[in-house]
Formats: structure tokens, C-alpha cells, sequence
């Protein structure tokens, strides 16, 4: 029998962080995965929620949240009822969610109940993907680190999204998003938040200084983030592992919503090979 259960804690930017949690009944000292949802993400997209029911199965306790800025709210945490918020967003403010979520990870007493608060492993897909890479380098409660679809560098994304004088400007950017059809706003704190941190926020600098297992995920047929990006992670960690999914693409198989009762295929493959790793690292 898998528990599910969802709380709500305090993040360091004036937002509250919405987190679930899944995990077996059965056994103790259950390792920690903790999952970082991507650009425009949400916790509950597509078949997240059937893959940590998947990892609370095999015997793991699965953690997934909502990044405090990601555009939902606690109340309507599925897709983007406060664009306010999303465009208040940056990196270091998801860095500092991550921390806050590991910080309650370490001093919450019905967490220590069922698994091990020494066995954290972060999981991150897309933007996210990034985001736990550096934290794990820079948190050593951190014992592995799996990169899914990840992009391999902030700096290029960054000044991609307008032009910076144009950015400046006028002090706000939009991206639509294609699915909800949604103008998001990107305001110019954004930019500036990134150079102001662009030694923190260097991927490869985090990836080549990392000192703990690393698996890396990626679908050859990746047509938003390509697998030419999960090369360079691999290159700049030699010591990292490097699984390429033929055939898929950059969310595995799945889709919003995700209505059937099976997980698709490659994300099945991907959970697998993810198992395997923390099983034998």
C-alpha cells in the first residue's frame, strides 16, 4: 500500500512551497529522492505522479514540489493561475526551494520515521535538471544526483528569452507558453538576477566539480533540449554515467494530462535505469 501525503512549507522568497510525498507502508530507512519539475512544470504534469507512485513501490520515498515562483498556486497548484509570481521567478530563488525543501527533509521527525534522511538523491528534468545539479555540488547532503533531459548551461536560455536593452527597457518579457496559450512574463529581474549569480549559475562548473554519483538521462529524439547537451554533462563529469533512451523524447513518452493507468514506455526504461543506479551506487 503506497501513503500519500501533501504538506506545505514556508519558502525563503515570501511564498509557500506545496510538496507531496509518496512512500510504502513497508520497511524503514527508505532513500530520499527529492524531484525538481522543469521550465513552465509543475509537479502534477503529465505522469509525474504515476512515476513517484512507481519509486514508492521499488522502496523508495519520493518527494515532488512545486518551485514557490513556478506560476501555481497552493490551492490550484496545476498550471499557471499566478503568472504574477512566474515572472518573480529566477534561479536563485529555485536554488533557495530546493534548500528549503532539504532543510525540512532533515529536521522533520515523521520523515525520519520511514526513510533515511542521510540518503538524499535529487532528481531533476529539463530546468530542473540544472538547478539540482548545482545544488548536489554545492550541498553535501546530497549523495547522488540523476540529470533527466537537463540542459547543460543557463547563460545562452537566459539572454535568449529578448534582447537585454530591449528587456531593460521596457522591463518585462513574454513567452507563450503553446500549451495553455498563456502570455508568461519574464520581468528584467530575471536577467539581471542571473548575471549578478553567473559564477554560482554556471552548469559546467558544477558539473565538473561534482564529487558524488551522477546519472544522466536523455532521449535521442529530444527536440526542446538536445542530447548534444547531455553529451557535454558527460564530458565535463567524466566519472558520470550517461543512459540515452532511443527513441524519446524530451518528456519520455508522456503527455498533459496523462489519463492512462500505465506509465509510457521510455519513462518506464527511464525509471529502471534510474533504479539501478541508486541500487548500485
Amino acid at each position: 500500500m503506497i501513503t500519500q501525503e501533501q504538506f506545505v512549507i514556508p519558502g525563503l522568497h515570501n511564498k509557500d512551497i506545496i510538496i507531496d510525498v509518496h512512500y510504502s507502508a513497508v520497511g524503514i530507512n527508505k532513500p530520499i529522492m527529492v524531484f525538481c519539475h522543469g521550465y513552465k512544470g509543475f509537479k502534477d504534469w503529465g505522469a509525474w505522479n504515476l512515476m513517484a507512485k512507481t519509486f514508492a513501490e521499488a522502496g523508495f520515498y519520493f518527494i515532488k514540489f512545486n518551485f514557490s515562483h513556478n506560476g501555481g498556486t497552493i490551492n490550484q497548484p496545476i498550471d499557471f493561475p499566478d503568472l504574477e509570481a512566474f515572472g518573480h521567478n529566477n534561479y536563485i530563488i529555485e536554488l533557495d526551494d530546493l534548500k528549503a525543501v532539504i532543510d525540512w527533509i532533515e529536521h522533520n521527525n515523521h520523515i525520519e520515521k520511514t526513510a533515511n534522511i542521510n540518503d538524499i538523491n535529487l532528481i531533476g528534468h529539463s530546468r530542473g535538471g540544472g538547478i539540482t545539479l548545482i545544488k548536489a555540488e554545492e550541498d553535501s547532503r546530497v549523495k547522488r544526483v540523476i540529470s533527466l533531459a537537463s540542459v547543460c548551461e543557463f547563460a545562452n536560455r537566459t539572454a535568449r528569452i529578448e534582447d537585454p536593452e530591449v528587456w531593460k527597457k521596457n522591463g518585462v518579457a513574454y513567452v507563450v507558453n503553446t500549451r495553455t496559450k498563456q502570455e508568461m512574463p519574464h520581468y528584467y529581474q530575471f536577467y539581471e538576477t542571473f548575471l549578478l549569480n553567473e559564477t554560482r549559475l554556471d552548469i559546467k562548473r558544477a558539473v565538473s566539480n561534482l564529487k558524488i554519483p551522477h546519472l544522466i538521462i536523455h532521449g535521442n529524439n529530444d527536440t526542446s533540449v538536445s542530447i548534444n547537451e547531455a553529451e557535454n554533462l558527460h564530458l565535463w563529469n567524466a566519472k558520470s554515467t550517461l543512459e540515452k533512451i532511443d527513441g524519446a523524447n524530451h518528456v519520455f513518452g508522456a503527455t498533459h494530462p496523462w489519463n492512462d493507468k500505465s506509465l509510457p514506455n521510455h519513462l518506464k526504461e527511464v525509471i529502471k535505469k534510474i533504479i539501478a543506479f541508486l541500487n548500485n551506487n
